[in-house]
């Protein structure tokens, strides 16, 4: 079979998104080359965190139309699991991974078995509640546990949270280059998740979502389970969100009920309305848009939450569909006016001349 052939079937669209996608590829691997500075490349890393949990409630709510707000809490989920599996029974960071993520999943179940009954507002409401609940019970959290030494531990880890109980081993590894090999492990779960993502869209799986946002009650009487189709969105975006959670954790050495705060949720948020709430590269875009605005804006005290919220303001107003969104409408535009003006092009051509 000739290698060409498949390639005639791709539209323009997926054409377009593999092209953007080898351009990321190929920013991403010559990035660490041309960054000099360790804080922007540890902030390179910290915007891949909030890209993989942007695309992830970009799935949840963009797609699939749950206005869940218990992404950040489902993160720290994660995050929490790998840290506790570590410190308390010793394992390696990479083998408490994917149970942390796994765990993550089970959580997200959870609060999905308590939210999808209702829907609208009262999910969101209920989600944020089940999220603020585990920031209460680990910042409350004061019994003791076990000793650590001298030190009396909580079971949560309480206000202080957990701390040096094992790293991703770049560091013994590469020893003064140990963040450009995070960066590499970040980035390399960064493009799995959007792959993951991107094949979940495009499958027959993503268009029952995609049907149950728009029309539930046409989705339902064409035969598309709601309870377990919204179920299912809500153990794929927890997945990857949970093993972020977990990478997370094991880049910084740490992790604390910070994780959990709304200042951080609010953000997720505005990145993907900024990017484009639906859109595929939406979150990307978002995540790049507004960290670079917040680290422009790092000297401006009190004034870089102002000039955060006034991005954010003038991108709901200007552009609703985001800034991938306005872009899209853009394209088509252009191409609309161009096949226009060739059409008009045609008509003005002279038949030809007939004996």
């Amino acid at each position: 079979m000739s290698m060409t052939k498949p390639a005639k079937g791709l539209t323009r669209s997926t054409r377009l998104d593999l092209l953007i996608s080898l351009v990321l590829i190929i920013a991403a691997i010559t990035l660490p080359f041309m960054i000099d500075s360790r804080y922007i490349l540890g902030q390179v890393v910290l915007a891949l965190f909030y890209a993989i949990i942007a695309s992830q409630w970009n799935l949840l709510f963009g797609f699939a139309g749950i206005f869940s707000l218990a992404q950040m809490a489902i993160y720290a989920f994660g995050g929490y699991v790998t840290a506790m599996l570590c410190f308390y029974f010793g394992w390696n960071v990479w083998a408490a991974l994917v149970p942390g993520a796994l765990a993550a999943v089970i959580f997200s179940l959870i609060v999905g078995l308590a939210c999808l009954r209702l829907t609208g507002v009262y999910v969101a409401l209920l989600s944020l509640a089940i999220a603020q609940t585990m920031y209460l019970l680990i910042v409350t959290d004061t019994e003791c546990y076990t000793m650590v030494g001298s030190i009396c531990r909580q079971f949560t880890g309480g206000a202080v949270g957990f701390a040096r109980f094992g790293d991703l081993g770049m560091r013994a590894m590469l020893k003064g280059k140990w963040l450009v090999g995070n960066y590499a492990i970040v980035a390399t779960l960064f493009a799995l998740t959007m792959i993951f993502t991107y094949a979940v869209v495009k499958s027959p799986i993503g268009l029952a979502f995609r049907a149950l946002k728009d029309n539930p009650g046409y989705a339902v009487a064409r035969g598309v389970n709601r309870f377990q189709s919204q179920l299912l969105v809500f153990g794929i975006s927890a997945f990857f969100t949970g093993l972020a959670g977990g990478l997370y954790a094991a880049h910084f050495q740490a992790i604390g009920p910070g994780i959990l705060s709304m200042s951080q949720l609010m953000f997720i948020i505005a990145i993907v309305v900024v990017g484009g709430v639906g859109t595929f590269w939406g979150p990307l875009v978002g995540t790049i848009v507004l960290v670079s605005a917040d680290e422009l804006m790092r000297e401006a005290g009190e004034f870089r939450t102002l000039g955060l919220g006034i991005i954010i303001a003038v991108s709901i107003i200007l552009m609703p569909k985001g800034l991938v969104g306005r872009l899209t409408d853009l394209v088509r535009w252009l191409r609309r006016r161009n096949d226009g003006a060739i059409a008009a092009r045609l008509l003005e051509k002279p038949a030809p001349a007939t004996e």
